[in-house]
């Protein structure tokens, strides 16, 4: 009677979870699983076609020169972006937590372009990075007309070979202030009493920020690293609303999405996903663990 007892008390708490878990069961996993055989067959054209032909649509992707300047770009747009967003949410960070006046104005100041959808971000930025100049020159370039720095004008995204490192910008503006967020937790979350006995034992600013505070924000850095280089690999629309379906600006999402819905080519698009999702889940997958296995020890 005991455990039957036990059992309805355990009862409502699944009941009320079942609908989601059966959502993301279906829509989340068997989705994968799906797309996952799909990249295994030969299905070209809007009739499907199951033909198994293992792991050619792969081998055809690594032999492809279009998807092996979409991982280059996905480099050269993931080092700016990451690093910037960290870097300037750092020092963001820093210069919050000096307990200056109007703190709340300036968090939220650096916090509000996260609550803009990188569609807007992009269709915004593209005027500030017109590739006009000279006396057809908007946005930054007739800025830097203006102020007599015209050397400091550019094509913005339109440069050959390097124009996806120019996309990182609006990408950094949009995400420095939520990673200013993630590190200002962490600065508040430190001791004052470890800042005091380093000051006491003759540390300078720089030393305090390098030998303690600095070593003890190493799990929000992890944390912003992980999520920040998830958003990069996963970029799509920020890059279509600045340079549209520019191949100089091509990187996997945007590949994926040409080859299985205008070329119709859902193997091979459906393998650039799988590909996708494996980059995702190297990143995220240790960082899940680490942190699941934290928490159990503690």
């Amino acid at each position: 009677m005991e455990r039957v007892r036990t059992g309805l008390r355990r009862s409502p708490p699944l009941l009320i979870l079942a609908p989601s878990l059966f959502a993301t069961l279906v829509f989340v996993y068997f989705f994968i699983g799906w797309t996952f055989r799909v990249s295994l067959t030969s299905w070209q054209g809007l009739t499907p076609v199951f033909d198994f032909v293992g792991l050619q649509n792969y081998i055809d992707l690594f032999g492809d020169r279009r998807f092996q300047l979409d991982i280059r770009n996905q480099v050269l747009f993931t080092v700016p972006f990451v690093g910037g967003s960290m870097l300037l949410g750092l020092l963001l960070a820093i210069l919050v937590d000096q307990r200056i006046r109007a703190e709340a104005f300036f968090r939220t100041v650096y916090l509000f372009p996260m609550a803009v959808s990188f569609i807007v971000t992009g269709v915004v930025w593209r005027w500030l990075m017109n590739p006009a100049m000279g006396d057809r020159a908007t946005g930054l370039n007739l800025l830097f007309d203006l102020l007599g720095l015209d050397s400091l004008q550019n094509r913005w995204f339109a440069t050959p070979d390097v124009g996806i490192m120019a996309v990182a910008l609006p990408a950094v503006w949009q995400m420095s202030g939520y990673t200013m967020a993630l590190f200002l937790a962490g600065l508040r979350g430190i001791p004052e009493e470890l800042r005091e006995a380093a000051l006491v034992d003759g540390a300078s600013s720089w030393q305090l920020y390098r030998h303690v505070i600095l070593p003890l924000l190493r799990p929000v850095t992890l944390t912003a690293l992980v999520i920040l280089g998830h958003i990069s690999l996963k970029v799509f629309d920020l890059i279509i609303a600045i340079g549209g379906k520019q191949l100089q600006l091509d990187v996997p999402a945007i590949n994926m999405w040409q080859t299985t819905f205008d070329a119709n080519d859902y193997g091979h698009g459906a393998a650039i996903a799988i590909l996708i999702f494996l980059s995702v889940a190297v990143l995220l997958v240790p960082y899940l663990w680490s942190t699941l296995r934290s928490e159990i020890k503690q």
